[in-house]
């Protein structure tokens, strides 16, 4: 069974919450609530998430004090963060939203379909992120059962590695169109092509560990 998603929803309104949950329920991943930037910092330390709708106007600690605590901590920093706001200020409330370390800035009332599919996207890459890192501790396994045993060579592991990193390789690429065609936020385009560079580094290692090839330990490609 394939683990769902975390998309965390901060908002301090239960009605504004119970809206965010209606229009991405289609998306079948599992919705978090947090009704403050301090109950959102705390959902963050135990569970991992795909990206973060956070209202901008919270009383206490605002969405743009909250998205600075975000970035700030390692573990968290890497998190897409699409802020929902109210209001516009004009030019220079934007700017202060992406200075913050937002991925994009919906003004409400925003459009359902438009941010059902910028979630999405999200949703897909942290998806082929996780799979990519099952492929890298696969490979991990690999190697060190390689260095312990001296004749013995698991042809048949090797092969099933392949096979499922064939299959997010052509995921991936499906992916990286779609975002072309579809013009979407810069981010998730620049995000894409890491995914693609990083399943390019994981193929060379694997290919390293064929017969024929050579016996050395290839490097495993940066999981950062």
């Amino acid at each position: 069974m394939v683990q769902k998603a975390k998309i965390l929803l901060v908002d301090d309104r239960p009605e504004n919450l119970l809206a965010l949950e209606a229009i991405l329920s289609a998306l079948d991943q599992t919705l978090v609530r947090a009704s403050s930037g301090e109950e959102a910092l705390k959902a963050l330390l135990t569970d991992d998430f795909a990206v973060i709708l956070l209202d901008v106007q919270m009383p206490g600690m605002d969405g743009f004090e909250t998205a600075a605590h975000i970035k700030r901590r390692e573990r968290t920093r890497d998190i897409p963060i699409i802020f929902l706001t109210a209001i516009n200020h004009g030019p220079h409330h934007t700017f202060r939203g992406y200075a913050a370390g937002a991925v994009d800035y919906i003004s409400k009332p925003f459009d359902p379909w438009v941010l059902r599919a910028k979630v999405s996207v999200f949703v897909e890459l942290y998806m082929k992120n996780c799979q990519l890192r099952e492929q890298a501790a696969l490979l991990r396994l690999q190697l060190e059962g390689g260095r312990s045993s001296e004749n013995k060579e698991p042809i048949g592991l090797l092969a099933e590695l392949s096979a499922r990193l064939a299959a997010v390789e052509e995921q991936a690429e499906a992916l990286s169109k779609q975002l072309d065609d579809d013009s979407v936020d810069a981010a998730a385009v620049a995000t894409a092509a890491h995914l693609e560079r990083k399943l390019t580094g994981l193929r060379r290692a694997l290919d390293a560990l064929e017969p024929g090839t050579g016996s050395g330990a290839p490097p495993l490609p940066s999981q950062g």
